[in-house]
């Protein structure tokens, strides 16, 4: 029988944006649509051996997602939104099934697909769920789209607490900011590593294949044609990714690198521990000792994303003693201290 103080929690799966996402992050950008994988049938006879690899080697761990968010309590709510009959999709379906996950149906309207009829739906049922279920306490997110930033902020304004949960190199740093708690897909316990394999050539058009071969029969010394302008057009905004701080260390991105991106993320996390202590001690006194459990929640509520395992530590004492430049630690009976080396904000 669930206890009445137990944790209740709600569970919402972008499908469609999990999938797509970590096929491109490891295959590339705009791979998902060059591969043609939303048609694509594995079990047929005709299939490609190597798009079939490629799709293998994208499968998505939902056991591992599902385990992570009963990890919270108890799951009260476990839907998935997409179009089923998909072969893609519908070689999930016994997976998602054993763990009692309901399938929404999505209907394509489109040539474009389901997207924005998922982001719609599962907004709407959370905020229906929001008020239908009052003991529900925590909202998990699964996906990184930036649609879903006001979805975040309406459920943490009605009291709950929201977790999201998107694959790097495709997720809205502004999406992890509104959230109470954001992971990396990569970083959830059980996921295995996969190496990103590099991405194949886009198949040549029977269009370019004509125009390589205007160019080739030119006259030496003829001017080439000029080539067609694509997302450098003038006056067209170029589409930027962003992706969360914390959530993913190695170059899987399959976007082009935006200025700031190559912002080394052990920087960014010492930087955030010293806010981080510095709030700690303008509460108190400036040589006070703090909990390091207090200043890690500190750190998270400051950047959501935040995880010392991606930046390489097995706990976080781990990554605390690496700072050893900026914070001294000490250990009093089972608790373990920390606070601000003198002189360190006054270089900052």
């Amino acid at each position: 029988m669930t206890e009445p103080n137990d944790s209740r929690v709600g569970l919402y799966i972008d499908f469609d944006n999990i999938v797509i996402s970590r096929y491109q992050q490891l295959h590339g950008r705009n791979a998902f649509q060059r591969d043609g994988i939303r048609d694509f049938d594995r079990t047929s006879p005709d299939a490609d051996p190597e798009v079939a690899a490629r799709l293998a080697a994208a499968t998505v761990d939902f056991d591992a997602i599902i385990d992570f968010a009963a990890s919270f309590g108890t799951m009260v709510v476990n839907r998935a939104y997409a179009d089923w009959s998909v072969p893609v999709n519908a070689s999930y379906q016994r997976q998602l099934m054993s763990r009692a996950v309901d399938l929404t149906q999505l209907f394509t309207t489109t040539t474009r697909g389901t997207k924005n009829g998922a982001d719609i739906r599962l907004a709407v049922d959370v905020v229906e769920d929001l008020f239908r279920l009052p003991d529900l306490t925590h909202v998990i997110i699964v996906a990184g789209d930036s649609d879903y930033i006001a979805l975040a902020q309406k459920s943490k304004r009605l009291g709950r607490f929201v977790v999201g949960i998107g694959v790097a190199g495709s997720t809205s740093t502004s999406l992890a900011a509104a959230c109470d708690e954001f992971e990396d897909y990569d970083s959830l316990p059980g996921v295995e590593k996969v190496t990103a394999a590099p991405s194949a050539p886009p198949p040549a058009t029977t269009s370019s294949r004509r125009a390589s071969g205007r160019r080739a029969a030119a006259p030496t010394g003829a001017a080439p044609e000029p080539e067609p302008a694509a997302e450098k057009a003038p006056g067209r905004p170029r589409k930027a990714t962003t992706i969360p701080t914390f959530s993913h260390t190695e170059d899987a991105q399959f976007d082009e690198p935006e200025p700031g991106d190559d912002i080394n993320p052990q920087t960014v996390a010492t930087e955030l521990l010293v806010r981080a202590l510095q709030i700690g001690h303008a509460k108190g006194d400036a040589d006070e000792w703090l909990n390091t459990g207090t200043v890690k929640n500190q750190m998270r509520r400051m950047d959501p994303s935040f995880n010392e395992k991606p930046l390489g530590y097995r706990s976080f004492t781990d990554f605390l003693s690496s700072r050893s430049d900026v914070a001294e630690l000490e250990e009093e009976g089972p608790q373990r201290l920390i606070r601000l080396r003198p002189g360190v904000a006054a270089h900052r």
